[in-house]
């Protein structure tokens, strides 16, 4: 199959169960699911409509706080523009910075598929436990650089991997929507292929400046 990211030719099964493999790319370093084992779009959306996020859980807040965080720090002035890309059914990081006086939009393609928001550029993208979930990793980073002011800054969260974890006990890849996962190698081939001037990656926490 070819990588989902940069398409090369990848044949190293990475690793396997229960039918289902994963494999790892020589170029940019990503792992990616087998395309025979990804959900329908309809079994995606279900499973998406299980998710029990409720804006006013405070755990879910403090989940997300990286982001808003690191908003307010990189952009204190309100008078800037915001997208919640990906917001799902529980737009929490939304609700957080709009509290703090900040304006985002939303889109979600299952949930707020209105493209007219992407029809505009912003100051920041926020973009949270979203990238894990793209079947065209390319073209959708390449379509957030896009969508973002000079200078602009698109946060990311996601569970990155490394050598010091056990992919066999895992739990990121036991999520059937989880298609591909990324090493901070596979960040840095982003951030240098897409265009990005820089990356910087703590813990979850992935930003990329524009």
């Amino acid at each position: 199959m070819n990588c989902l990211l940069c398409s090369s030719n990848i044949d190293k099964v990475f690793f396997s169960e229960k039918g289902t493999s994963f494999f790892t790319c020589n170029t940019c370093d990503a792992i990616v699911r087998n395309k025979d084992s990804f959900l329908s779009v309809e079994e995606e959306k279900t499973r998406y409509q299980k998710h029990k996020n409720d804006v006013n859980d405070l755990r879910y807040q403090k989940f997300v706080s990286p982001i808003t965080n690191a908003v307010q720090k990189d952009f204190p002035s309100k008078d800037t523009s915001g997208l919640d890309f990906g917001a799902g059914t529980g737009p929490v990081i939304t609700k957080v910075l709009s509290e703090k006086g900040y304006h985002l939009n939303l889109y979600d393609p299952f949930f707020i598929p209105d493209i007219s928001v992407l029809k505009i550029t912003y100051d920041f993208i926020v973009c949270c436990e979203v990238i894990e979930h793209f079947h065209h990793p390319f073209n959708e980073f390449q379509l957030l650089k896009g969508l973002l002011n000079p200078n602009g800054k698109l946060y990311c969260m996601t569970d990155i991997f490394s050598e010091t974890k056990d992919f066999a006990t895992w739990y990121y890849k036991n999520d059937p929507t989880h298609v591909i996962f990324y090493t901070e190698k596979t960040l840095q081939w982003i951030q240098k292929n897409i265009g990005f001037k820089r990356v910087t990656i703590e813990n979850r926490l992935v930003q990329f400046t524009r």
